[in-house]
């Protein structure tokens, strides 16, 4: 046991290096130090890994993402000059962009020169790229302080590591996020019916080579390789081959009408309904059985890698009808991101779910450990039906926002979810019964408890009835604004403003609502004509009906009741949803540059945003002038101090 837990550790620290070393291509520190004429100077340091480059401070309008550093000083202190560069940047003509473009590379220094003192900030942002591709833009805040003194922690021996996850805020925390939940997915798949009784056909395979210590190793590794490349290069390769053929835009349109269509978010919709009646016992769902049989035979008739190539594909075809339902969530929630994030997810997801088939292919004799098949895993079956119905009914939700139905609504939805969990209690107590469970004359302790934590979280749900927040659900829930009674609605007083309305003449305001009850414009050009009117920066939220991060951000950070009366009285607010499919009037019809007919509110602002700041995933907050000039950005981040700060460093 104590080398399967060493093998174990090692594994799993190997591939977590390979899924979540994403962004260590580059490190920044900041130190500050004497300069001439009393002044002081802040050098920010750069060290950027081999064979990558960051791009210089120029914008580049649909280039890449070019490095910025900026600066938040103390009222007394204020910056001398520009900021220069300890090498200037290398210029050179990019096909791929069809523009010229600078970058550094190997160890650089940023100096600005400062006069004053007191603490500071170095906000810095910048995409590292190799000749391959680049990695996802990335940002990173350094606290320093003006007097002269090299900042704690940020010596050259102690860099500042750019993937710091509690510095970023660009999307960081939310990959973060759908990263972990997709590594957990991968391991409670092994407790499913359809891929539990696999381990005992790996063992058995893995056995026969067993005398061959070396040899053995190997194939089991390689037997991991193979279940992980065939549940991640489908995805890899749908995502490259869009991306090629018409670039970042496309491969940005596929995703957003994969999450936010009525057709596929109606479509997962039945699978998830269909799948659930599976588990339930109502019918058997299996992968076509010549396809499995023809694998199993190659298995067992091929020797060398071509047999643990087989083998590893029975075991994903096989394993399809439980494991598909899990994929799909994966997948889903990923696309509301980055288009590199759905190949992240699925990597973690994949590796999680080969390293305990490699540990056993590794170690055939601890089968003996594991519990024997039996009416264990239908109840897991019975419990994932539960869940699939719940899970499922988050596509029809998405496409019932998007396009403004009005179906389900939040208490609708609440309802149904109570109903769910509530038989799902009463279902772990043996109350109910369905056609595959074995008799149960007694619970175990952990169905007690499993019982508990279910009827606990119906307990938490109810008072949504009636208009409680419910923020750790915010993402799944829709809207509060769609629930039709809600006790002090809007509570507190501060916050019970009336919306725009078509009596105002605000363009989309008769079927799109602000949360909270903010005033909020829905046209960034009417937004910036308020703007100017009322001398105040406009805040451009872009979001989405079907965006789980843009809810909980609105629930959990927006709602702060110190947060909403800095963006009320400091603020034209802006909401611009990126999935809406609603036509907009002839006169906004927007022609891309390439020639694409944009006619819906959702490809305007989709286009707004990756046109203007290179982004295609939500949130994303921008803060600019009356004239339209970006000021600063933010995006996911569940920091309600942080977000504060960040909105009044605008002056």
């Amino acid at each position: 046991m104590v080398r399967f837990f060493r093998y174990s550790f090692t594994i799993l620290a190997a591939l977590c290096a390979v899924a979540f070393n994403l962004s260590a291509q580059v490190s920044w520190s900041a130190e500050v130090a004497p300069a001439e004429d009393g002044l002081q100077q802040i050098v920010v340091k750069a060290s950027i890994e081999e064979g990558y480059h960051i791009y210089d401070f120029e914008e580049y309008k649909n280039g890449p993402s070019s490095t910025s550093i900026t600066f938040e000083l103390p009222g007394s202190a204020e910056l001398v000059g520009g900021i220069v560069p300890s090498v200037q940047s290398t210029k050179e003509f990019s096909d791929v962009f069809g523009m010229e473009i600078g970058s550094w590379s190997g160890n650089v220094k940023f100096v600005q020169k400062v006069r004053g003192a007191g603490d500071a900030k170095v906000n810095i942002e910048w995409m590292a790229c190799n000749d391959s591709g680049c990695i996802p833009p990335d940002e990173i805040t350094i606290p320093v302080t003006i007097n002269g003194e090299v900042v704690a922690a940020q010596t050259p021996d102690e860099t500042v590591v750019a993937q710091a996850p509690e510095e970023t805020e660009k999307g960081g925390k939310g990959l973060w996020a759908m990263i972990i939940e997709a590594i957990l997915w991968g391991f409670a798949a092994l407790l499913t019916p359809c891929v539990f009784p696999m381990v005992p056909m790996t063992v058995s395979f893995f056995l026969k080579g067993s005398q061959n210590k070396a040899k053995g190793k190997f194939r089991a590794a390689m037997y991991g390789l193979f279940i992980v490349l065939l549940y991640t290069l489908p995805i890899v390769a749908i995502i490259l081959i869009t991306r090629l053929v018409g670039g970042d835009a496309v491969t940005a349109d596929i995703f957003n009408w994969l999450a936010t269509h009525w057709l596929p978010n109606l479509l997962f919709f039945v699978i998830f309904m269909v799948f659930a009646a599976s588990f339930f016992g109502a019918f058997e769902i299996t992968m076509p059985s010549k396809l499995v049989n023809g694998s199993d035979k190659q298995s067992e008739g091929r020797s060398g890698l071509g047999g643990v190539f087989f083998m590893a594909l029975t075991l994903v075809l096989v394993s399809f009808s439980c494991t598909g339902p899990i994929v799909g969530t994966v997948l889903i929630k990923s696309t509301a991101g980055e288009f590199w994030a759905p190949m992240v997810t699925m990597l973690a997801f994949s590796l999680a779910f080969a390293l305990p088939f490699v540990l056993f292919a590794l170690f055939p004799s601890l089968l003996s450990n594991l519990p024997k098949s039996g009416g264990w895993l239908n109840s897991v079956k019975v419990v994932l039906g539960f869940v699939e119905v719940a899970l499922g009914l988050k596509f029809f939700s998405t496409a019932d926002q998007v396009y403004h139905w009005g179906i389900l609504d939040r208490e609708i939805y609440l309802a149904i979810w109570i109903v769910v969990f509530t038989l799902l209690g009463f279902y772990l107590l043996g109350k109910i019964k369905f056609k595959y469970d074995d008799d149960v004359k007694h619970i175990s302790v952990l169905r007690l408890f499993l019982a508990i934590v279910v009827f606990s979280f119906v307990v938490y749900m109810i008072p949504g009835m009636w208009g409680a927040p419910l923020k750790g659900l915010s993402g799944y829930m829709p809207p509060i604004e769609t629930q039709d009674f809600v006790i002090g609605r809007y509570a507190p007083a501060a916050q019970q403003q009336a919306v725009g309305t078509v009596a105002d003449g605000r363009k989309y305001a008769d079927f799109l609502e602000a949360p909270l009850g903010m005033d909020a414009y829905f046209d960034l050009g009417e937004a910036s004509k308020a703007a100017k009117e009322q001398n105040k920066p406009v805040f451009v939220a872009f979001t989405g009906h079907g965006c789980v991060n843009c809810r909980e951000m609105e629930a959990r950070v927006w709602s702060d009741a110190s947060v909403q009366e800095i963006m009320r009285n400091n603020f034209v607010l802006c909401m611009l949803y990126c999935d809406d499919k609603a036509k907009v009037a002839d006169e906004d019809v927007v022609t891309t540059e390439s020639g694409k007919v944009l006619n819906t509110i959702g490809k305007i602002n989709s286009h707004v945003a990756l046109s203007r700041f290179n982004v295609n995933a939500q949130p994303f907050y921008v803060i600019q002038n009356p004239e339209g000039e970006a000021l600063t950005t933010r995006g996911y981040n569940l920091d309600v101090e942080a977000f504060k700060e960040w909105l009044l460093s605008v002056k």
